[in-house]
């Protein structure tokens, strides 16, 4: 047998509370896509930070090559021939794509060879990068084509990859799959992150799975199923989100060809956007990132207020009204940056309650928090949406991201909202928490709310809307019955094709 390039040998790691890795062992061939499965809080994050130098084990040892590995830092793992590309990406806007590269090396050489080896290397890696481009008007698939460059400029041997297409369009899929297929062809090992199992099975030659800490087991996932490794991951079989067919009522908010110049000098302005949500409807929103998704949430939450009579709301103009005042009223929103936007990182998850909750929860009278119920209400939603955490004294920044994910839509979704405006629900979040999320959501519409969900999920969009609608460089297009969509239908309209199914003007209502 061929000496495995990273062997992994009872890597234990213990945090106040919890133990995050137990006693994992699992070995990476050589040119392998091996996957690392397991639902949040299951140990993945803390056990490639270890491979990587962020975090050290308690006990345990790693082998690379046969030579003993213990990388101190990630500059010693990147050194040692380890790089890893973020879930969360680690770009500065206001620079090129060179100057964003060369912050990432070591020894980066001079400007003028440098943007020539990006140019290169992207090129024969098929993701082509203009090295002077400012990273701030690149797409979110140019952006991740940054951080996969800047790691292969120093010739890795194994590439841990976290999330990698979940800002992607499916056409960018296809792309970022044949680059790794080329680099393992050549060699490279790649460790392959990721709840999109049927995109595990196209792409990975083995699995290791994760739960509570611990390796279950493994697989061939080119001969296991979807629905297999979701079992293996959670332990039990998953539920299909569902609900009762119902008619949708009267429209509870609309919102009346908005034009608005993004604040941001990266962002997407708003041209002449119309919706409407009625009663007992989810309304879908599909789109590339970087469209507009931000700025529409935005002005649905109060975050920025609109010219008046251009948001309508129970039949009153709430153009003016900011994001108080409309949680009040029971309009509210969950965005997609959880942390530092739906949730303050220091605070502890109780205080986050409050910061949403407070009005339509009674968590607060006469300037003073009740901070029994405050606490009561943090455990509801601990316990109601399985958020891992060892209590609701924990900081936001110290849970996983797809459990602060189920903790933010938890809040939301308990407060009782009429209309719930939520951008990427289940960004991050495991197949068990997804399908609980999703059914929660189908249980508001059918309750009586009217929900939006903008999402870069197509197969989420199509699984939980009534009706469909493609955002594209701030444009909305015209709504249409989700049911029969092809994939090819959401292609054209995420590509601008505006009006395709209906453009009538009764398509709003």
């Amino acid at each position: 047998m061929t000496t495995a390039l990273l062997d992994i040998r009872g890597l234990t790691k213990a945090y106040p509370g919890v133990i995050a890795n137990d006693d994992v062992s699992f070995a990476i061939q050589p040119g392998e896509v091996h996957a690392l499965l397991g639902e949040n809080g299951a140990g993945k994050s803390t056990l490639v930070k270890m491979i990587y130098g962020l975090v050290t084990p308690d006990s345990g040892t790693m082998a690379l090559n046969g030579a003993p590995y213990t990388p101190a830092e990630p500059r010693a793992a990147r050194t040692s021939g380890v790089a890893m590309v973020f879930q969360h990406f680690s770009l500065f806007e206001a620079l090129t794509v060179a100057e964003n590269i060369a912050l990432g090396m070591e020894n980066p050489p001079k400007p003028r060879d440098l943007s020539a080896r990006i140019t290169e290397v992207s090129t024969a890696y098929g993701l082509p990068l203009d090295p002077i481009s400012l990273v701030g008007n690149l797409s979110a698939g140019e952006r991740q084509r940054v951080e996969i460059i800047r790691c292969l400029l120093q010739d890795p041997k194994l590439l841990i990859m976290d999330e990698p297409t979940s800002v992607l369009t499916p056409q960018e899929v296809e792309i970022l799959f044949h680059t790794l297929r080329k680099l393992s062809a050549e060699g490279t090992a790649i460790l392959y992150i990721s709840h999109k199992l049927e995109e595990i099975r196209a792409l990975c030659d083995a699995a290791t799975i994760l739960r509570l800490g611990k390796k279950v087991g493994e697989c061939d996932p080119k001969q296991t199923s979807a629905a297999q490794m979701a079992e293996m991951m959670v332990g039990k079989s998953l539920a299909v989100p569902a609900r009762a067919a119902t008619e949708p009522g009267e429209a509870l908010l609309s919102l009346n060809a908005l034009s608005q110049t993004a604040t941001n000098p990266f962002g997407t302005s708003l041209k002449e956007v119309s919706l409407a949500v009625r009663a007992g409807e989810v309304l879908g929103i599909g789109g590339v990132a970087g469209n507009g998704q931000d700025e529409l949430l935005a002005v649905l939450s109060g975050e920025r207020t609109t010219p008046p009579g251009t948001l309508t709301y129970l039949g009153r103009d709430i153009s003016a009204e900011g994001p108080n005042a409309r949680r009040a009223s029971g309009l509210l929103s969950a965005p997609e940056e959880r942390l530092g936007h739906a949730a303050a990182p220091d605070m502890s998850l109780t205080e986050n309650a409050v910061l949403t909750g407070q009005a339509r929860k009674g968590l607060a009278a006469k300037g003073f928090i009740n901070w029994p119920r405050a606490r009561a209400f943090a455990d509801d939603i601990i316990a109601q949406f399985d958020v891992r955490t060892p209590g609701n004294h924990v900081a936001a920044r110290a849970l996983s991201g797809g459990n602060l994910q189920k903790f933010v839509i938890g809040r939301e979704i308990l407060q009782d909202p009429k209309i719930l405006v939520v951008n990427q629900p289940t960004w991050g979040v495991d197949a068990s928490a997804a399908a609980d999320i999703r059914q929660a959501l189908l249980n508001l519409a059918e309750g009586g709310a009217g929900v939006i969900v903008i999402s870069q999920d197509l197969d989420e969009l199509l699984e939980i809307s009534d009706r469909f609608c493609a955002l594209n460089e701030g444009r909305l297009s015209d709504p249409c019955p989700a049911r029969g969509l092809s994939m090819e239908d959401i292609g054209l309209m995420l590509g601008g094709a505006h009006g395709m199914k209906d453009a009538s003007p009764e398509a709003h209502i």
